[in-house]
């Protein structure tokens, strides 16, 4: 077993700097002879995961007392597997004056167990140790307790469409990916032709998998020798399908309405010497896919789209060597014509966003130069500022013009980007592309840019409102954060320390 802190432990670990000032919790200068006691409370012994986002341990503790001195009391909250030396890193808290309790949801106890090694499903006893301390003082003051968890082992954080239904078909390594919306649940939405389907979790590997069950609910599938039992699609059409693996549950159903002819779009051209670089599917609307780049002096050239990995089945420009400012396209199931659009030196050395719309009869490029926002500030009942938008906490700009980072203290609350700071609220922004109140990733993602005082950014969204729009990331717990947000990408990572 290991025995080492994870960066799960910035929560868990208190260290409160001792300093002889008064504040308003120390207008009681004697805290009297009451013994420091830490107490437990404990809502589940046996992780689960469908139970992740619930507290799992809350530890609390009493003030202890500074001998009648009125120093300020720092407090050090150490856990470990018991029976083992306890970790002596404690890791400070800033500006934390008074802290008397520390909580850990179900997911984060399960990580911190997974961090020491612990066996799922096997019940490990934890010891938790309270130090207070006196400035000024060399005589601690100690409580200890002990309580029990079962770890879980947690399901993937991928899953994927595969079988002839689907519009990848049975290719592994190509598989459709689907979009995680919490833990073990799965969404996708798409086009799929009569045929089999079933999941898998990596690419390029056919099991763990998927399964219909007996039951028709889903089951997971480790060996080639377990059944191979797939669902199956009786009739073409668009659907959406909703896979729940900590429940078993998968709904697939048909959607109303046209749904775009592809799933993916593909940016190829000599700045990318005619390799495929796939492009970003809007997350408001399905037919628009977008892509941004910075364009360098070699980067002069042609270029045009492709619906897959191939030279037939092509968008293209509508004449030859088209001005990037031409949005006239159409679609080519052959090789000919083969106009392209065609970016020249002098339009070089610069970045640009890119935005196709694939309705049928209606395709468009829409391609224009991208200048970077000078700063990017966070706002949210997350951190410190609030819903006050002049005191939106401004990021760090890096040597890159496109990319900002940010670290703090955030809270358990909602989050999201103004590049702006515009205070009627109709600026621009970045947002959580998955939805509403839905939790970061911990890894990079795709965000949301919605200009709504921006013309040209509402001539986009033919049939969306933009204006109307407000997804926000939800932060689930308190603790230190590092967020890197690149604004030409518009990718992010929201990661807890």
């Amino acid at each position: 077993m290991t025995h080492r802190l994870s960066y799960i432990m910035a929560a868990a670990l208190l260290a409160l700097a001792a300093t002889s000032c008064s504040d308003n919790d120390y207008a009681e200068l004697d805290k009297g002879r009451t013994a420091l006691e830490l107490t437990a409370s404990q809502s589940f012994e046996i992780l689960e995961e469908i139970n992740h986002g619930s507290e799992a341990i809350a530890l609390n503790w009493t003030t202890g007392n500074n001998y009648g001195t009125g120093n300020r009391i720092s407090y050090t909250l150490e856990i470990a597997p018991a029976g083992t030396d306890y970790i002596t890193a404690a890791i400070p808290v800033s500006a934390a004056t008074q802290v008397y309790s520390w909580t850990a949801s179900v997911e984060q106890l399960n990580d911190l167990l997974r961090e020491w090694d612990c066996p799922a499903g096997e019940e490990v006893e934890l010891a938790a140790r309270l130090t207070a301390t006196v400035a000024g003082s060399d005589e601690p003051q100690v409580s200890e307790l002990t309580f029990k968890a079962t770890p879980y082992e947690p399901v993937t954080r991928t899953l994927y469409l595969i079988g002839d239904a689907t519009p990848n078909g049975w290719s592994a390594d190509n598989a459709t990916e689907m979009r995680r919306t919490d833990n073990g649940v799965f969404t996708w939405e798409g086009n799929l032709r009569e045929g089999s389907l079933k999941f898998i979790t990596t690419l390029g590997q056919f099991v763990p998998s998927y399964n219909r069950g007996t039951d028709g609910r889903m089951i997971i599938r480790n060996t080639f020798d377990e059944p191979d039992e797939q669902w199956h699609i009786s009739e073409a059409h668009a659907y959406r399908i909703t896979a729940n693996l900590l429940t078993g549950e998968l709904a697939i159903a048909q959607t109303s309405g046209e749904m775009p002819r592809w799933d993916q779009l593909f940016f190829v051209g000599s700045s990318t010497g005619w390799s495929f670089v796939e492009m970003t599917r809007d997350a408001l609307d399905p037919y628009l896919f977008r892509y941004g780049r910075h364009f360098t002096t070699d980067d002069q050239g042609e270029f045009k789209f492709g619906t897959a990995q191939g030279w037939e089945n092509m968008l293209k420009a509508t004449q030859p060597n088209a001005p990037y400012t031409d949005t006239a396209m159409e679609f080519i199931s052959g090789y000919d014509p083969d106009n392209k659009w065609f970016l020249n030196a002098s339009e070089c050395d610069r970045a640009y966003k890119i935005c196709v719309d694939t309705r049928q009869g209606r395709e468009r490029m829409l391609m224009s130069e991208f200048k970077p926002y000078e700063m990017i500030y966070l706002i949210g009942s997350a951190c410190s500022a609030g819903w006050d938008i002049g005191n939106a906490l401004a990021m760090t700009a890096t040597d890159s013009p496109y990319v900002f980072t940010w670290e703090g203290r955030l809270t358990s609350g909602e989050l999201k980007f103004t590049c702006d700071k515009q205070s009627d609220w109709n600026g621009a922004w970045f947002m959580c592309a998955a939805g509403s109140n839905v939790a970061p990733t911990g890894s990079q993602e795709r965000m949301l840019f919605l200009d709504k005082s921006s013309d040209a950014c509402k001539a986009q969204y033919v049939d969306t409102a933009i204006g109307d729009i407000d997804q926000k990331w939800q932060i689930a717990s308190d603790g230190n954060y590092v967020i890197t947000l690149n604004q030409l990408e518009e990718t992010i990572t929201i990661a807890k320390q």
